[in-house]
């Protein structure tokens, strides 16, 4: 007899620009599904792109590239029960698009702040030095990010506060709400 195959898993794939709070909506959607005894994986495109895509540059061939690794190995997860978070900038909507199609049970989540909010966000200056011309090819400045045209959820981090976001994503994920005393 063969083995049962896993539950479906899924990828929910968080997408916008640095500091808009991808990494940290998809920390705390994390730790709720833990929390739930769901089997998830956070794949952080900062620690993708040190780990498995060393050596890309920020060419758009480049940044595609490590888009597509990174589903890569979403899909191998989610292909054996694993709910997968991808938090990466991913900035060229074509690909986002093309990886998603790919995926199981994907959902793209926009984490959107205005340039100004990020750029006060943002705690290295990046920004700053990519406005004054100092960083070539930084995402939003000098470089396009292409906002999703239908994503399945929008999250102004701008106006929502991540418990508020959070509850948007327990929906998305199918959890249950928690309770809190």
């Amino acid at each position: 007899m063969a083995p049962a195959a896993p539950a479906a898993g899924r990828v929910i794939w968080f997408t916008g620009l640095s500091g808009a709070g991808k990494s940290t909506l998809a920390s705390a959607l994390y730790e709720r599904l833990s929390a739930q005894g769901v089997a998830a994986e956070l794949l952080d495109g900062d620690a993708v792109r040190e780990n498995l895509s060393k050596g890309l540059g920020f060419s758009k061939a480049d940044r595609d590239t490590n888009v597509r690794r990174i589903a890569f190995v979403a899909g191998l997860l989610a292909r054996h029960g694993v709910t997968v978070l991808v938090s990466a900038i991913s900035p060229y909507r074509d690909t986002r698009d093309a990886v998603l199609a790919e995926l199981p049970n994907a959902s793209e989540v926009f984490v959107d702040a205005p340039l100004t909010v990020v750029t006060e966000r943002d705690v290295k200056g990046l920004y700053l030095k990519a406005i004054a011309g100092e960083i070539a090819h930084f995402t939003g400045v000098s470089d396009p990010y292409e906002a999703p045209l239908t994503p399945a959820l929008h999250l102004r981090t701008d106006l929502l506060s991540v418990d508020e976001c959070l509850q948007q994503l327990t929906t998305l994920a199918g959890l249950r709400e928690q309770v809190t005393a």
